[in-house]
């Protein structure tokens, strides 16, 4: 299971995961951060925090590498 937590500041709009990045989860993922790209950031950065992840299989990891082609920022803890 993967969590999704929206975190909206002025400047950045962060995504805070717990859990696993696993299929299917890793779809839900890029969706969602698509859709925050496409729609809800207004010129705001998109972060994603891994800090409360606890697994990333191979889908995980090609997601995560997506996103960050795509200019998502990482944080981790």
């Amino acid at each position: 299971m993967l969590k999704i937590s929206i975190k909206d500041s002025q400047t950045r709009r962060l995504l805070v995961l717990e859990g696993k990045i696993i299929a299917p989860w890793t779809d839900e993922l890029t969706k969602v951060a698509c859709q925050d790209r496409a729609n809800h950031l207004a010129g705001r950065e998109l972060v994603i925090d891994l800090g409360g992840v606890t697994d990333i299989s191979g889908d995980g990891e090609e997601a995560l590498y997506s996103l960050m082609v795509q200019g998502v920022k990482f944080r981790g803890g």
